[in-house]
């Protein structure tokens, strides 16, 4: 009996053993961890802030210029019949002089982080003469060969241009800018032709006139105008606060149609609110071939500007 007495005391305490033991795990299972179970409403650590880059912008990144350019080409442009001509004489001829300068205005206008909004206008004029070997047919009149022809053109082209970044992203502290131009472009060509020898008045200064009596002129004229969007690719760098490095290219085409592109490449000092720039620039553009006469032409030389920026 006694040994049935002390086999249960053994059992007893065994089995309250397990029972504290039991409780003290439960005990720590119940303890807070600092995270509320999924669906408890409690608010919740916010996840910590992720980094910022630094975004350095460069002058002129900001606000907005203003600037005026003196472009020299030398090349004239050049006129043809096209492919609705119905007449056999020749037509190709180089309109001669050169302008003094071509004339230049540009408005540029930050629009987010380093992106830009540019517009851009530039006219050139000139008049020269040249002796036709050959019979031609310019606009509605025949030149007889062996005549002294006066030229006389205006080239007018404006274009507006979004510049995004393109790279790098983020800029942080990078000094290299690779931009894609988005744009639109519009090309205008006036020409005129005379013969300024030929006679139009008789010796007693009376007008001459032509087989069905209208008076005897040899000068004509005609123009065209395109537009057409722009798609190209400019990229910067600035060595210095005050001196950077740019060049630009864009231009678009339809096949047997017209065709237009422009490229430019500079060095630009700053100085304050002021920018000199020294540089080259070109311009090519051809009218559509489809009509009666088409122009095209070529124009590249250097150039010399100066902007104003606001900040």
């Amino acid at each position: 009996m006694r040994d049935n007495r002390g086999n249960v005391k053994i059992f007893a305490s065994g089995i309250l053993c397990i029972f504290l033991l039991t409780c003290c795990w439960a005990q720590e299972e119940e303890k807070p961890t600092g995270q509320l179970p999924p669906g408890s409403g409690g608010l919740r650590t916010p996840p910590p802030p992720l980094p910022k880059y630094p975004d350095v912008r460069q002058p002129g990144e900001t606000g907005f210029f203003i600037g005026v350019d003196a472009w020299f080409p030398v090349q004239g442009p050049i006129i043809d019949k096209g492919r609705a001509s119905t007449f056999s004489d020749p037509s190709l001829s180089t309109l001669q002089g050169k302008p003094l300068y071509a004339e230049c205005a540009e408005i540029g206008i930050a629009l987010g982080l380093h992106n830009s909004l540019h517009i851009t206008y530039f006219e050139d004029r000139a008049s020269g003469n040249f002796t036709n070997a050959n019979e031609i047919v310019l606009w509605n009149q025949t030149y007889p060969a062996g005549n002294l022809v006066s030229t006389d053109y205006k080239l007018q082209n404006a274009k507006i241009s979004f510049d995004y970044l393109t790279w790098p992203y983020p800029v942080q502290n990078s000094r290299f800018r690779l931009k894609t131009l988005w744009g639109l472009q519009y090309t205008a060509i006036r020409t005129g032709f005379d013969l300024p020898l030929l006679p139009t008045t008789d010796s007693a200064g009376n007008p001459l006139v032509d087989a069905q009596g209208n008076p005897l002129s040899y000068q004509t004229q005609g123009s065209h105008w395109f537009m057409l969007p722009s798609i190209g690719m400019g990229v910067s760098e600035y060595l210095t606060r005050n001196l950077r490095l740019e060049a630009n290219a864009s231009g678009f085409s339809v096949p047997h149609h017209t065709t237009e592109w422009d490229a430019d490449g500079s060095v630009n000092f700053r100085t304050g609110h002021l920018e000199l720039r020294l540089g080259a620039k070109a311009f090519h553009f051809k009218t559509s071939t489809q009509s009666d006469f088409y122009m095209r032409g070529t124009q590249a030389s250097a150039f010399i500007g100066v902007r104003w920026y606001s900040q």
